[in-house]
């Protein structure tokens, strides 16, 4: 009886060992994918559920087949999303995902996460997105991105490099060294606490965009706010009206710096920084409680 028991243990030992020495990596190409850390872990209760009852015996690349039953479900999962981002109110942002220090040294790994390159993923196709991720980013062969999201390895040549294309004309041009970026993030800080215009214009390129994301739970801009002059503005009046009651603490989102705006003690926002030379391209500021939620008792991303 014992002996029984424990043979139809093993497998799911053997199952269970495979895909937590996978699970960065599934996870990582489920995030890029979906741009929400919740909806990733769900695909990857998905993923588990469909690989225990997989016979590993005849599986020849393990790797290849998780990645492939991960695709499958963020596609599913994807299309489903897209209809309820059409209804979203104001800019949608990615969750914040909390990432250790040494992401930053994987400077692709870093790039492909960052608050920049997710938004301009959202504009890809749920099809081209899958395959620019697993191509572009984890170098997965064509053969296996065409069983993962069911096209021929030619088809997928080409969705490669029309997505590669897209995206190459508006992702970010500059990779600053992150200690660099740190110390631009802390000069906005003080300006920050500081309340000057002066003083935030001189941190801000001329052409910054902030976004903020409230999901129409919490304020936020419903627009992209555009130029140094108008960001520095909307930060001076929103700050100063509550400068007594926030805190800032720096983190590390999306593979690069961010700040963890607290008011009186409660989570408010997560700022993600994008910096270029020695002033700040880009400010993502998620406010909406749904994409907070996680973030606190959250292990942070690793290396993959």
């Amino acid at each position: 009886m014992l002996e029984d028991r424990m043979s139809e243990e093993r497998p799911v030992d053997r199952a269970n060992e495979v895909f937590v020495s996978q699970r960065n990596l599934l996870f990582t190409v489920a995030y890029e994918m979906l741009g929400s850390a919740v909806d990733a872990e769900d695909v990857l209760q998905e993923t588990w559920l469909r690989w225990v009852e997989v016979d590993l015996d005849t599986v020849r690349d393990r790797r290849a087949y998780l990645v492939r039953i991960t695709t499958r479900q963020a596609l599913n999962r994807l299309r489903t999303m897209s209809r309820r981002k059409e209804s979203y109110v104001g800019p949608w942002l990615p969750e914040p995902l909390l990432t250790t220090p040494d992401v930053a040294q994987d400077a692709e790994l870093a790039e492909s996460v960052s608050m920049a390159v997710m938004l301009v993923l959202e504009t890809l196709a749920p099809t081209e997105r899958a395959v620019f991720v697993l191509r572009e980013v984890f170098d997965v062969g064509y053969d296996e991105i065409a069983a993962a999201v069911d096209r021929t390895p030619a088809a997928v040549r080409q969705i490669a490099h029309r997505a590669r294309r897209h995206v190459d004309a508006r992702r970010p041009r500059t990779v600053v060294p992150q200690q660099q970026a740190r110390a631009v993030v802390e000069s906005f800080v003080r300006a920050l606490k500081g309340g000057g215009l002066q003083e935030l214009l001189d941190v801000l390129a001329p052409d910054v965009v902030y976004l903020g994301d409230g999901g129409g739970v919490k304020h936020a801009a419903l627009r992209p706010i555009v130029g140094a002059g108008k960001v520095a503005r909307l930060l001076a009046g929103g700050m100063g009206r509550n400068m007594t009651r926030l805190t800032f603490g720096p983190t590390t989102v999306n593979g690069g710096p961010a700040l963890a705006l607290r008011l009186d003690g409660e989570l408010d926002s997560i700022v993600a920084v994008h910096v270029e030379g020695v002033r700040i391209t880009g400010l993502y500021a998620v406010r909406n409680p749904e994409k907070l939620s996680r973030i606190e008792s959250a292990t942070p991303l690793t290396l993959r």
